[in-house]
């Protein structure tokens, strides 16, 4: 997984509540088992729309998705992350999540910042000509108007993101500490070692 610490770029400025699984990678889309092109489906339903945000070319490439409340609702889909990632997307922030999508998300790379509606509201109007800064390092959400949002998040989840470890990462960490334990029990109760 790659290290994520700060993520400066445009944003798309969504601000729509309740988007579910299902409006970010429709059903026809899961049938893959690869994640590699899925974010050609990301979104189908909005992207059919005239003047939506995905298909504006202002937008195009941005790393940081501006949701609004109950972000990812629905099923527990793992490809909604999939397609994200595809898209290039490295953080969404919104009001609130899904728990669900918010543990996929995560254990995809992508960092899901839960900032009050006021936030939100200040960066959709950034969003719409400026960049935004989400620095995972300081725990805020700069814009080039000196807005500086501090924000919360799990710890564990902060460093894993920072130091770029998936649960193979972090089991690979733990090599040198798996390896002791193993030459220990071999020692100790050799008839397990078989």
């Amino acid at each position: 997984m790659e290290k994520l610490t700060s993520i400066h770029g445009r944003a798309y400025p969504l601000g729509l509540k309740n988007v579910d699984t299902d409006v970010i990678i429709p059903a026809q889309y899961l049938k893959t088992i690869t994640r590699a092109g899925i974010g050609k489906g990301a979104f189908e339903t909005i992207r059919a729309e005239p003047g939506n945000v995905f298909d504006d070319p202002e937008y195009s490439g941005s790393p940081i998705l501006i949701a609004g409340d109950n972000f990812g609702c629905g099923s527990s889909r793992e490809h909604a992350a999939w397609a994200l990632n595809d898209l290039g997307i490295k953080a969404v922030l919104a009001p609130s999540f899904s728990d669900i999508f918010s543990g996929n998300a995560f254990k995809n790379g992508i960092a899901t910042i839960v900032l009050p509606q006021e936030a939100i509201d200040r960066l959709l109007d950034v969003a719409r000509t400026d960049a935004i800064t989400v620095d995972l390092d300081t725990q805020t959400v700069t814009t080039p108007f000196q807005d500086r949002i501090a924000f919360a998040m799990d710890p564990f989840r902060r460093k894993c993101l920072m130091q770029g470890l998936d649960e193979i990462g972090l089991t690979l960490a733990m090599g040198e500490d798996l390896g002791r334990y193993e030459r220990r029990v071999a020692e100790e109760r050799p008839w397990l070692a078989a």
